[in-house]
């Protein structure tokens, strides 16, 4: 008789840990797949407006269609609390995208470029689905300790972090090599085939039927009554606006480096650091309380940026922005952990859409008023980023020291 069919412990403890190691890699593929989708699709639709022939502006104007509605998303979030399996409503979101960005990108060389705009306003509503409501599968999946937790949040960030370089790489390469249209046809199939991914994710428990799930409204204001989802949610979209200020940078500071394409180079040293920083998390997870890492890893970023600022040769330039990326891979972790940590179950996804949808749009204000700032200064949108990040890391600390307030009866 064999130790499995003996009920050995610690024959039972190996095969949970690699179902759920097995569990995680199937995460990785779908939410890297998804994910992919989403972060190549506005790069997809500009190229193929250009290539269509359409003024700058306009292309601009279809792109922005896919990101602006990303803040309706969380309107839509509720299902995902409420539904008896979550998995469906993510893999239905990722269809969803697929086609819609596949029937606009048709539709761009040869309509009005009102319907496309339609469709693809329609597609970043279901956006934030393949970002934070993927994310907010990923405790189920983990394992119960914490440490098993945030290594598993490491991986989420490479995710992030993956996707965010495959799928703008992979649009420019089939542009490159084939035409505009193909590329963003790609990603559908992408997003379709993520869909597939998650729907054999492992399951979890379906809702308490007794317990009522909060509307948007309602999750927005526990959030904001809940001082660690409070302190998460302000640093998180602080950071955000702020690395934000980055790309501008790089490209206002690429001709005294060496030319403009020095800019991709800076750009591309961030995008390491945060895969370099996602993969030291994954061999020594994150320790200690989410919602005081939260704020000495802002403080990490801050730092960076500053190191950013004062460096001025190209090889200097270089590892700061890749130390900058580091700092902000570690804080991103954070911000998983205290998502995951602190919201109420009845609640998680839409509290973790809630923070990706809002991270996105302080994300795109961040890059417009660096574009408007950069004029006066290079070194502008960096130094009041830094600043702004001191700043709020001061009120979360001072928020943090408050004593609670009484609960009303």
């Amino acid at each position: 008789m064999n130790s499995a069919s003996t009920g050995n412990p610690d024959t039972r403890a190996t095969g949970r840990a690699n179902r759920r190691r097995g569990a995680l890699g199937r995460y990785v593929f779908a939410a890297t797949l998804v994910r992919s989708a989403d972060g190549g699709a506005v790069v997809a639709i500009v190229l193929l407006a250009h290539a269509s022939g359409l003024p700058g502006w306009l292309a601009g104007l279809l792109g922005a269609s896919i990101t602006a509605p990303h803040l309706l998303g969380p309107f839509i979030a509720r299902r995902l609390d409420t539904a008896r399996d979550g998995r469906r409503v993510i893999a239905f979101s990722a269809v969803l995208h697929g086609l819609l960005l596949a029937g606009a990108a048709l539709l761009i060389p040869v309509s009005w470029a009102l319907w496309p705009a339609i469709l693809l306003f329609v597609s970043g509503v279901f956006g934030p689905m393949l970002t934070g409501g993927i994310s907010s599968r990923l405790p189920s999946i983990a394992g119960p300790g914490q440490r098993d937790q945030r290594r598993a949040q490491s991986w989420d960030v490479a995710s992030y972090g993956i996707s965010g370089t495959l799928g703008p790489a992979v649009v420019a390469w089939i542009a490159a090599t084939s035409d505009a249209l193909t590329a963003p046809l790609v990603l559908a199939g992408a997003a379709v085939l993520g869909a597939g991914a998650v729907l054999v994710l492992p399951g979890q428990e379906p809702p308490d039927q007794a317990v009522a799930v909060p509307s948007p409204a309602q999750t927005l204001r526990h959030m904001a009554g809940h001082g660690p989802l409070r302190r998460t949610l302000g640093l998180t979209v602080t950071v955000a606006f702020s690395v934000a200020a980055l790309p501008i940078y790089a490209v206002a500071i690429a001709p005294g480096l060496g030319g403009a394409s020095t800019a991709g180079l800076l750009v591309a040293a961030y995008g390491v650091g945060n895969l370099l920083g996602s993969a030291g998390l994954m061999v020594r997870p994150l320790r200690g309380d989410a919602d005081r890492l939260t704020s000495s890893l802002a403080l990490l970023v801050a730092a960076g940026l500053v190191l950013v600022i004062s460096t001025p040769f190209l090889e200097a330039s270089l590892v700061a922005f890749c130390l900058a990326g580091i700092a902000n891979a570690l804080f991103f972790a954070a911000t998983l952990a205290a998502r995951s940590e602190y919201a109420p179950i009845e609640s998680r996804g839409q509290i973790f859409i809630w923070v990706g949808a809002l991270k996105i749009a302080a994300g795109s204000a961040g890059t417009a008023v660096a574009g408007v700032t950069i004029g006066s200064a290079t070194s502008t949108p960096l130094v009041l980023a830094t600043a702004l990040i001191a700043l709020a890391t001061t009120v979360s600390i001072i928020d943090r020291r408050r004593p609670p307030a009484p609960a009303h009866r």
